[in-house]
C-alpha cells in the first residue's frame, strides 16, 4: 500500500480516462509548484551566477555520472512517503497524495543528478517570463514522466532486478553526458553575457 504502483487497482477504467486522471494528478501539481519556483528564482538578480553554477554543477556531476563514481552524492532527499499517509486512504486520496509528492520531484529521492540542475537553469533564464515558462514546462514534463511511469509499471509486472540495475546505470551515464553538454553550453552563454 506504500508505493505509487499500489494505485493501479483504484484507477478508473478506460485507457483515455486512466491516463488523463493520472497525468492531471501528477502534472497539475508539478506545473504549479515549478511555476512558483520560476517566479521566485527569476525575481532574484542571480541569472549570471546561476549560469556559472550550471557550468560548475554540470561539469562536476557530469563527470561523476559518466565515470560511474558514487561521489559526490546526487543532491536531494532520501525521504519516502510514510505508510501512515496511505493506510485506509481511498484511491482518490492516494492518487492525490502521490501526485502532489512525486509530480514536482522535490520531496522524494531522485537518483539522477540532472534533476538538481533544473532549478539552476530556471534561475539562469534572465527574465521572469522565460523563467516561469521554462519552469512550467519542466513541471509538466517531470510530472507527466512520473505519471506515465506509474501507468507503465501498473501495466506490466516488475522486471528482472539485474536488468533494472543495468538500465539505471545506462540512464545515469546518459544523464552525465547531458550534464556535460549543458555545462558546455552554459560556459558559452556566460562568455556571451560577460563579454
Amino acid at each position: 500500500m506504500n508505493s505509487a504502483a499500489s494505485l493501479a487497482a483504484g484507477l478508473p477504467v478506460g485507457r483515455v480516462t486512466r491516463v488523463s486522471v493520472v497525468l492531471a494528478a501528477y502534472a497539475g501539481p508539478a506545473l504549479i509548484v515549478w511555476a512558483v519556483i520560476g517566479l521566485v528564482l527569476t525575481a532574484l538578480p542571480i541569472a549570471t551566477v546561476a549560469l556559472l553554477a550550471v557550468a560548475a554543477y554540470g561539469l562536476l556531476y557530469g563527470l561523476a555520472e559518466i565515470s560511474g563514481r558514487s561521489r559526490p552524492a546526487v543532491p536531494g532527499r532520501n525521504w519516502q512517503v510514510p505508510q501512515d499517509m496511505m493506510i485506509g486512504a481511498g484511491s482518490r486520496r492516494r492518487l492525490a497524495v502521490w501526485g502532489l509528492i512525486l509530480g514536482p520531484g522535490f520531496l522524494t529521492r531522485n537518483p539522477y543528478a540532472g534533476f538538481g540542475m533544473l532549478p539552476l537553469l530556471v534561475a539562469s533564464a534572465g527574465s521572469a517570463g522565460a523563467g516561469i515558462a521554462m519552469a512550467a514546462l519542466i513541471g509538466i514534463a517531470h510530472g507527466s514522466g512520473r505519471g506515465l511511469a506509474l501507468l507503465r509499471d501498473a501495466a506490466s509486472p516488475a522486471g528482472d532486478p539485474f536488468g533494472m540495475l543495468l538500465r539505471s546505470l545506462r540512464w545515469r551515464r546518459l544523464d552525465g553526458l547531458a550534464l556535460l553538454i549543458v555545462a558546455a553550453v552554459a560556459v558559452v552563454c556566460v562568455h556571451g553575457r560577460l563579454g
